[in-house]
C-alpha cells in the first residue's frame, strides 16, 4: 500500500486558548496530506480543474485520540482506502512526533462538473486517474 508522509509544524494561528489544535483544522491537515498523496502518484488537481472539474468532499468522519499542542510538529499519513470508479475514499493518520497517532479519519469525495455540481465517473472522465488507484487498491504500484 503507498502511503505519503507530510511533515505538518503546529501553528499559533492553528491552536486555541489551550495550546491545542482546533479541531476544524485537522480536515485542513487532512487535505494537505491528500494533495500530496496524489501527486506522489504522478496526480494533480489542476489537471482537473482545467477540465472545469473539481472534487468536493462528501463525508468526513474523524476520530480524536490525543490533542496536539502549539510547537509540536505532526506528521499526516495518507493512503487511498476504498474506491469504486464514482467514489474516492482517502485515509488519514495524524502523529505526533513520538509516533502516536493523535487523530484518524477519512474522507470521501467525488468528482462534479464545476458549473453544475452533477456528478462524473472519475474512471470515464480521468482514464489514467482510474487506473492508478486500481493499481494503488491492487497493491500493484
Amino acid at each position: 500500500m503507498h502511503t505519503t508522509h507530510t511533515p505538518i509544524e503546529v501553528r499559533y494561528q492553528e491552536t486555541d486558548q489551550m495550546g491545542v489544535v482546533y479541531h476544524a483544522n485537522y480536515l485542513v491537515w487532512f487535505e494537505i496530506g491528500r494533495t500530496k498523496y496524489i501527486e506522489s502518484l504522478g496526480l494533480t488537481y489542476m489537471e482537473m480543474e482545467r477540465n472545469n472539474v473539481v472534487s468536493p468532499v462528501v463525508d468526513a468522519q474523524i476520530n480524536f485520540r490525543k490533542p496536539v499542542h502549539y510547537g509540536e510538529k505532526a506528521m499526516v499519513e495518507t493512503w487511498l482506502d476504498t474506491y469504486d470508479g464514482i467514489r474516492t475514499v482517502y485515509a488519514y493518520n495524524i502523529k505526533k512526533e513520538n509516533g502516536e497517532i493523535a487523530v484518524s479519519g477519512t474522507t470521501k469525495h467525488v468528482i462534479v462538473n464545476k458549473g453544475t455540481f452533477r456528478p462524473l465517473s472519475l474512471r470515464k472522465a480521468f482514464p489514467e486517474w482510474h487506473e492508478t488507484y486500481v493499481q494503488q487498491l491492487d497493491g500493484e504500484a
